[in-house]
């Protein structure tokens, strides 16, 4: 049976990728992962701020004008403590590609075009094999158009795409207007994978402090649906590779992931509840469940349950919408089901 996989040009032995996160914070981590059979890693992410901290001037729409400034900068964690510094960082890829046999997936994470995407360049540099970019934004300026966010992410991308010659994925989230012709952008924009999606971390309120309080959750198999529907509806029309990332947690996860025409899996929230060992955990149970379907590769799978090839397209669209509304009704216990 044949679990291997392309992805941005790199051959995978099989789709399972640890994907950006404390994981792979140090050498040591990486190492286990690696032992773990993690096929390639990618690195937690160095952010615009912390590579700009002295003279980094928050946007103002990320603070609702001038008298939150200072606000926005206090809820800040400390740049120089957080992870490690840029240059650490760069030594860390260095130090990974000496002492690993996977490929190593740097990590940009930003929102404006600037002098920072310099470091996708020293990534390169550094030995990274191919460069995962982050885009998060949240545009909370109600006179910034939908355009105008959709240009940021693109002359991101277009600038760290001219200083580098490894392969760039970039990671999105979903709320787009139009995201199939988001997809399309950015892969005009020379895109090499599509990281599908980001998760919006919502922040919570403390009702004893009166304070705004960030609340990290974990994702869990449900959240899968999202990336796996849009996967399956860009697979073949965006001529890029896809990544699914949120909500895989099991090998079924993964196979629906590649059914719908991803070429990775990226784990995140498994790891960290159950370890790295939980790798070959996914992966036995993909091996299982292929065996038992009587597939040969996972190539044979990807994409046979995208859009363009399933039975229903329809299922895709407005039509699911209607269907799963109708599909409810209680038992004659009245629960639901």
């Amino acid at each position: 049976m044949d679990l291997t996989t392309r992805y941005m040009g790199l051959v995978l032995k099989h789709p399972v990728v640890p994907s950006a996160s404390p994981l792979s914070k140090d050498l040591d981590s990486m190492k286990r992962l690696e032992d773990a059979g993690a096929p390639a890693i990618v690195m937690y992410s160095l952010f615009e701020e912390q590579i700009d901290a002295e003279s980094h001037r928050l946007d103002h729409y990320l603070s609702y004008g001038a008298d939150s400034f200072a606000e926005a900068l206090q809820y800040f964690p400390d740049l120089h403590s957080y992870n490690v510094g840029p240059d650490e960082y760069l030594q860390l890829i260095a130090n990974a590609k000496q002492s690993l046999n996977i490929p190593v997936i740097a990590s940009l994470n930003g929102v404006s075009a600037g002098g920072w995407t310099k470091y996708a360049k020293l990534m390169q540099e550094a030995g990274a094999d191919a460069l995962e970019l982050n885009v998060y934004y949240i545009p909370t300026d109600p006179e910034l158009t939908s355009a105008e966010v959709e240009r940021m992410y693109v002359e991101v991308l277009q600038e760290v795409k001219q200083s580098v010659t490894i392969p760039v994925a970039i990671k999105v989230g979903a709320h787009f207007t139009a995201f199939a012709n988001m997809a399309r952008q950015l892969e005009s924009a020379g895109a090499d994978a599509l990281v599908l999606f980001n998760r919006f971390y919502q922040p919570d309120f403390d009702l004893e402090a009166l304070e705004v309080v960030p609340r990290l959750v974990l994702s869990d198999s449900d959240e899968l649906r999202l990336p796996l529907r849009w996967v399956a509806i860009l697979y073949g029309r965006v001529q890029t590779d896809f990544a699914i990332t949120s909500g895989v947690h099991t090998g079924h996860d993964v196979l629906k992931a590649m059914m719908a025409g991803a070429k990775v899996a990226q784990v995140a929230s498994e790891l960290l509840h159950h370890g790295p060992g939980r790798i070959q955990g996914i992966v036995a149970e993909m091996r299982a469940w292929m065996e038992e379907k009587e597939y040969e590769s996972v190539a044979q799978m990807q994409g046979s349950m995208s859009q363009k090839n399933v039975a229903e397209p329809a299922a895709f669209e407005r039509a699911n919408y209607m269907k799963t509304l109708a599909s409810w009704s209680p038992d004659p216990t009245g629960t639901l089901r």
